[in-house]
Protein backbone atom coordinates (compact mmCIF):
# COMPACT_ATOMS: atom_id res chain seq x y z
CA UNK A 1 0.00 0.00 0.00
CA UNK A 2 1.28 3.27 -0.99
CA UNK A 3 2.12 5.80 1.51
CA UNK A 4 -0.79 8.16 -0.12
CA UNK A 5 -3.45 5.51 -0.32
CA UNK A 6 -2.68 4.99 3.23
CA UNK A 7 -3.43 8.62 4.88
CA UNK A 8 -7.14 8.30 4.74
CA UNK A 9 -6.76 4.78 7.00
CA UNK A 10 -4.31 6.26 9.34
CA UNK A 11 -6.47 9.46 10.45
CA UNK A 12 -9.69 6.98 10.25
CA UNK A 13 -7.82 4.96 12.89
CA UNK A 14 -7.09 7.83 15.04
CA UNK A 15 -10.29 9.16 14.94
CA UNK A 16 -11.60 5.96 15.77
CA UNK A 17 -9.76 5.77 19.12
CA UNK A 18 -10.11 9.74 19.27
CA UNK A 19 -11.19 10.33 23.31
CA UNK A 20 -13.61 12.92 22.11
CA UNK A 21 -15.24 10.82 19.51
CA UNK A 22 -15.77 8.07 22.58
CA UNK A 23 -17.28 10.61 24.71
CA UNK A 24 -19.73 12.16 22.30
CA UNK A 25 -20.76 8.32 21.67
CA UNK A 26 -21.30 7.16 25.08
CA UNK A 27 -23.39 10.88 25.81
CA UNK A 28 -25.59 10.22 22.49
CA UNK A 29 -25.63 6.52 24.28
CA UNK A 30 -27.17 8.01 27.42
CA UNK A 31 -29.07 10.67 25.17
CA UNK A 32 -30.81 8.21 23.25
CA UNK A 33 -32.70 6.26 25.84
CA UNK A 34 -34.20 9.44 27.53
CA UNK A 35 -35.03 10.74 23.73
CA UNK A 36 -37.04 7.75 23.07
CA UNK A 37 -38.93 8.07 26.63
CA UNK A 38 -40.04 11.82 26.17
CA UNK A 39 -40.94 11.20 22.17
CA UNK A 40 -43.31 7.97 22.93
CA UNK A 41 -43.46 7.65 18.48
CA UNK A 42 -39.77 6.87 18.37
CA UNK A 43 -40.11 2.75 18.00
CA UNK A 44 -38.65 0.49 20.66
CA UNK A 45 -36.49 -1.76 18.30
CA UNK A 46 -35.37 1.45 16.23
CA UNK A 47 -33.96 2.67 19.47
CA UNK A 48 -32.52 -0.90 20.43
CA UNK A 49 -30.67 -1.23 16.90
CA UNK A 50 -29.40 2.74 17.81
CA UNK A 51 -27.95 1.75 21.23
CA UNK A 52 -26.35 -1.65 19.77
CA UNK A 53 -24.74 0.04 17.08
CA UNK A 54 -23.56 2.46 19.95
CA UNK A 55 -22.46 0.05 22.32
CA UNK A 56 -20.52 -1.37 19.28
CA UNK A 57 -18.42 1.09 18.27
CA UNK A 58 -17.14 2.13 21.58
CA UNK A 59 -16.22 -1.56 21.90
CA UNK A 60 -14.34 -1.43 18.57
CA UNK A 61 -12.62 1.86 20.01
CA UNK A 62 -11.58 0.81 23.20
CA UNK A 63 -10.07 -2.63 21.57
CA UNK A 64 -8.42 -0.70 18.84
CA UNK A 65 -6.77 1.48 21.79
CA UNK A 66 -5.72 -1.19 23.40
CA UNK A 67 -3.69 -3.07 20.72
CA UNK A 68 -1.99 0.43 19.35
CA UNK A 69 -1.34 1.80 22.19
CA UNK A 70 0.58 1.26 25.67
CA UNK A 71 -1.25 2.06 28.77
CA UNK A 72 0.78 3.63 31.18
CA UNK A 73 0.36 3.22 35.02
CA UNK A 74 0.25 6.50 37.06
CA UNK A 75 0.38 6.60 40.80
CA UNK A 76 -2.71 5.84 42.95
CA UNK A 77 -2.17 8.60 45.49
CA UNK A 78 0.35 11.63 44.85
CA UNK A 79 0.02 12.17 48.75
CA UNK A 80 1.99 9.54 49.91
CA UNK A 81 5.09 10.69 47.88
CA UNK A 82 7.18 12.58 50.35
CA UNK A 83 7.45 15.56 47.60
CA UNK A 84 4.67 15.17 45.63
CA UNK A 85 5.77 18.14 43.16
CA UNK A 86 8.70 17.11 42.49
CA UNK A 87 8.13 13.66 41.86
CA UNK A 88 5.09 14.58 39.19
CA UNK A 89 7.71 16.89 37.64
CA UNK A 90 10.47 13.63 37.52
CA UNK A 91 7.48 11.39 36.31
CA UNK A 92 6.54 13.39 33.59
CA UNK A 93 9.86 14.25 32.36
CA UNK A 94 10.49 10.16 32.56
CA UNK A 95 7.29 9.62 30.68
CA UNK A 96 7.80 12.30 28.23
CA UNK A 97 10.76 10.73 26.76
CA UNK A 98 9.58 6.90 26.96
CA UNK A 99 6.91 8.23 24.76
CA UNK A 100 8.83 9.85 22.91
CA UNK A 101 11.22 6.52 21.87
CA UNK A 102 7.95 4.58 21.30
CA UNK A 103 6.59 6.99 18.84
CA UNK A 104 9.82 6.63 17.04
CA UNK A 105 9.54 2.74 16.73
CA UNK A 106 6.21 3.01 16.24
CA UNK A 107 6.75 4.53 12.79
CA UNK A 108 9.63 2.20 11.84
CA UNK A 109 12.81 4.19 13.23
CA UNK A 110 14.40 4.43 16.23
CA UNK A 111 17.56 6.56 17.76
CA UNK A 112 19.99 4.83 20.24
CA UNK A 113 22.90 6.57 21.83
CA UNK A 114 26.10 5.70 23.10
CA UNK A 115 26.59 2.49 25.42
CA UNK A 116 22.99 1.62 24.47
CA UNK A 117 24.61 0.54 20.79
CA UNK A 118 26.58 -2.27 21.89
CA UNK A 119 23.28 -3.84 23.64
CA UNK A 120 20.87 -2.89 21.47
CA UNK A 121 23.01 -4.54 18.50
CA UNK A 122 23.33 -7.87 20.59
CA UNK A 123 19.63 -7.74 21.04
CA UNK A 124 19.01 -7.37 17.13
CA UNK A 125 21.63 -10.53 16.30
CA UNK A 126 19.67 -12.47 18.55
CA UNK A 127 16.47 -11.64 17.45
CA UNK A 128 17.84 -13.08 14.18
CA UNK A 129 17.97 -16.33 15.30
CA UNK A 130 15.10 -16.75 17.54
CA UNK A 131 12.45 -15.23 15.37
CA UNK A 132 14.08 -17.23 12.64
CA UNK A 133 13.51 -14.52 10.14
CA UNK A 134 14.82 -14.78 6.60
CA UNK A 135 17.17 -15.28 5.24
CA UNK A 136 19.19 -15.97 8.41
CA UNK A 137 21.82 -13.82 7.06
CA UNK A 138 23.68 -11.17 8.54
CA UNK A 139 25.66 -8.37 6.35
CA UNK A 140 27.62 -5.89 8.44
CA UNK A 141 29.95 -3.47 7.06
CA UNK A 142 32.26 -1.30 9.72
CA UNK A 143 34.56 1.62 8.76
CA UNK A 144 37.35 0.43 10.60
CA UNK A 145 39.29 3.64 11.68
CA UNK A 146 40.03 1.70 14.96
CA UNK A 147 40.10 -1.91 15.20
CA UNK A 148 40.27 -2.46 18.81
CA UNK A 149 36.74 -1.02 19.50
CA UNK A 150 34.89 -3.99 17.73
CA UNK A 151 37.11 -6.49 19.85
CA UNK A 152 35.78 -5.28 23.65
CA UNK A 153 32.46 -5.77 22.55
CA UNK A 154 31.51 -8.74 24.40
CA UNK A 155 27.91 -9.30 24.28
CA UNK A 156 28.00 -8.44 20.72
CA UNK A 157 30.56 -11.09 19.70
CA UNK A 158 29.02 -13.28 21.67
CA UNK A 159 25.39 -13.19 20.43
CA UNK A 160 27.23 -13.40 16.76
CA UNK A 161 28.86 -16.57 17.79
CA UNK A 162 25.31 -18.12 18.77
CA UNK A 163 24.61 -17.15 15.65
CA UNK A 164 26.63 -18.72 13.19
CA UNK A 165 26.38 -21.81 15.29
CA UNK A 166 22.61 -22.18 14.76
CA UNK A 167 23.58 -22.10 11.44
CA UNK A 168 23.34 -18.38 10.15
CA UNK A 169 26.03 -16.53 7.96
CA UNK A 170 27.97 -13.31 9.04
CA UNK A 171 29.58 -11.17 6.08
CA UNK A 172 31.40 -8.62 7.44
CA UNK A 173 33.33 -6.05 5.07
CA UNK A 174 36.11 -3.83 6.57
CA UNK A 175 36.03 -0.56 5.08
CA UNK A 176 39.27 0.61 5.28
CA UNK A 177 41.96 3.76 4.09
CA UNK A 178 44.78 3.28 2.17
CA UNK A 179 47.09 5.32 3.99
CA UNK A 180 45.65 2.95 7.02
CA UNK A 181 46.59 -0.02 5.50
CA UNK A 182 49.87 0.62 5.07
CA UNK A 183 50.45 1.37 8.48
CA UNK A 184 51.82 -1.93 10.00
CA UNK A 185 50.55 -1.16 13.80
CA UNK A 186 47.22 -0.50 12.08
CA UNK A 187 47.57 -3.40 10.01
CA UNK A 188 48.60 -5.81 13.13
CA UNK A 189 45.49 -5.09 14.84
CA UNK A 190 42.92 -5.49 11.70
CA UNK A 191 44.48 -8.45 11.14
CA UNK A 192 43.71 -9.64 15.27
CA UNK A 193 40.47 -8.37 14.32
CA UNK A 194 40.10 -10.55 11.54
CA UNK A 195 41.30 -13.64 13.26
CA UNK A 196 38.83 -13.23 15.93
CA UNK A 197 35.76 -12.79 13.76
CA UNK A 198 36.28 -15.66 11.84
CA UNK A 199 37.04 -17.53 14.92
CA UNK A 200 33.51 -16.82 15.46
CA UNK A 201 32.46 -18.41 12.24
CA UNK A 202 32.44 -14.72 10.53
CA UNK A 203 33.33 -14.54 6.53
CA UNK A 204 35.16 -11.74 6.75
CA UNK A 205 36.33 -9.38 3.60
CA UNK A 206 38.20 -6.31 3.11
CA UNK A 207 37.52 -2.53 0.96
CA UNK A 208 39.51 -0.06 0.58
CA UNK A 209 37.19 3.43 1.53
CA UNK A 210 39.40 5.57 -0.81
CA UNK A 211 37.61 3.47 -3.76
CA UNK A 212 34.27 3.68 -2.67
CA UNK A 213 31.55 5.66 -3.33
CA UNK A 214 30.22 8.12 -0.63
CA UNK A 215 26.99 5.86 -0.13
CA UNK A 216 28.81 2.49 0.21
CA UNK A 217 31.40 3.57 2.95
CA UNK A 218 28.37 3.36 5.59
CA UNK A 219 28.86 1.39 9.10
CA UNK A 220 25.72 -0.51 8.55
CA UNK A 221 24.16 -4.02 9.79
CA UNK A 222 21.77 -5.91 7.80
CA UNK A 223 19.71 -7.79 10.21
CA UNK A 224 18.10 -10.52 7.60
CA UNK A 225 15.64 -8.65 5.56
CA UNK A 226 14.18 -6.78 8.85
CA UNK A 227 16.21 -4.63 10.40
CA UNK A 228 19.03 -2.09 9.33
CA UNK A 229 21.03 -0.84 12.11
CA UNK A 230 23.05 2.41 10.65
CA UNK A 231 25.85 4.15 12.95
CA UNK A 232 25.87 7.58 12.33
CA UNK A 233 28.14 9.52 14.73
CA UNK A 234 31.38 6.38 15.85
CA UNK A 235 31.29 5.82 19.43
CA UNK A 236 34.96 5.33 21.45
CA UNK A 237 36.13 2.82 23.48
CA UNK A 238 34.70 3.91 26.46
CA UNK A 239 31.02 4.99 25.20
CA UNK A 240 31.89 8.41 25.32
CA UNK A 241 30.29 9.27 22.23
CA UNK A 242 28.78 7.47 19.30
CA UNK A 243 24.92 7.61 17.83
CA UNK A 244 23.08 4.75 15.61
CA UNK A 245 19.70 4.59 14.19
CA UNK A 246 17.50 1.19 13.57
CA UNK A 247 15.03 1.03 10.41
CA UNK A 248 12.81 -1.38 10.04
CA UNK A 249 11.86 -0.18 7.08
CA UNK A 250 13.44 0.07 3.35
CA UNK A 251 16.26 -2.57 4.41
CA UNK A 252 16.64 -3.57 1.23
CA UNK A 253 17.91 -0.31 0.29
CA UNK A 254 20.60 -0.73 3.19
CA UNK A 255 21.44 -4.21 1.85
CA UNK A 256 22.00 -3.34 -1.58
CA UNK A 257 24.63 -0.75 -0.49
CA UNK A 258 26.20 -3.44 1.03
CA UNK A 259 26.19 -5.71 -1.49
CA UNK A 260 28.06 -3.46 -3.91
CA UNK A 261 30.73 -2.70 -1.66
CA UNK A 262 31.34 -6.26 -0.85
CA UNK A 263 30.99 -7.61 -5.20
CA UNK A 264 31.68 -10.71 -6.62
CA UNK A 265 34.04 -12.87 -8.02
CA UNK A 266 37.70 -12.13 -8.36
CA UNK A 267 37.08 -8.24 -7.24
CA UNK A 268 34.71 -9.01 -4.16
CA UNK A 269 35.94 -8.51 -0.54
CA UNK A 270 36.95 -11.80 0.67
CA UNK A 271 39.16 -12.08 -2.06
CA UNK A 272 41.20 -8.67 -1.83
CA UNK A 273 41.52 -9.45 2.52
CA UNK A 274 43.03 -12.50 1.42
CA UNK A 275 45.46 -10.58 -1.13
CA UNK A 276 46.65 -8.12 1.59
CA UNK A 277 46.96 -10.24 4.13
CA UNK A 278 49.20 -13.07 2.01
CA UNK A 279 51.29 -9.99 1.42
CA UNK A 280 51.49 -8.25 4.64
CA UNK A 281 51.46 -11.04 7.50
CA UNK A 282 54.96 -12.60 6.49
CA UNK A 283 55.79 -8.64 6.96
CA UNK A 284 54.55 -8.63 10.11
CA UNK A 285 55.77 -11.81 11.34
CA UNK A 286 59.53 -10.85 10.09
CA UNK A 287 59.37 -7.38 11.24
CA UNK A 288 59.89 -6.17 7.95
CA UNK A 289 57.44 -3.67 7.18
CA UNK A 290 57.87 -2.18 3.89
CA UNK A 291 55.20 0.78 3.38
CA UNK A 292 56.26 1.57 -0.05
CA UNK A 293 55.40 -2.09 -1.09
CA UNK A 294 52.67 -1.96 1.21
CA UNK A 295 51.23 0.77 -0.96
CA UNK A 296 51.50 -0.91 -4.20
CA UNK A 297 49.59 -3.92 -2.73
CA UNK A 298 47.11 -1.59 -1.88
CA UNK A 299 46.48 0.33 -4.88
CA UNK A 300 45.89 -3.05 -6.58
CA UNK A 301 43.24 -3.92 -4.38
Amino acid sequence: MSETSSQPLSRFNRTLGSPALGAVVGIAGLVAPVIGWAVERVNLHVLLIVQSALIAFLGAGHLWVRKNYIPLRRANNLKAMDDAQYYELVRAQLEAELISDYGEIADGHLRVYASEVPRLSALLVSTVTNSQAQPQRILAADLTTNPTLLTGRREYLAANRRFTASGGRIDRLFIVWARDLANADFARALLKLVDQHRDLGVICGLAVRDRLRADQAVDVVVFAGAAALVEEEQGDADYNRGRSSVYFRGVSRWAGRFESAWGHGAHAAPRSLQTYETFVRPLLEAADWNPTRVESLVAEL
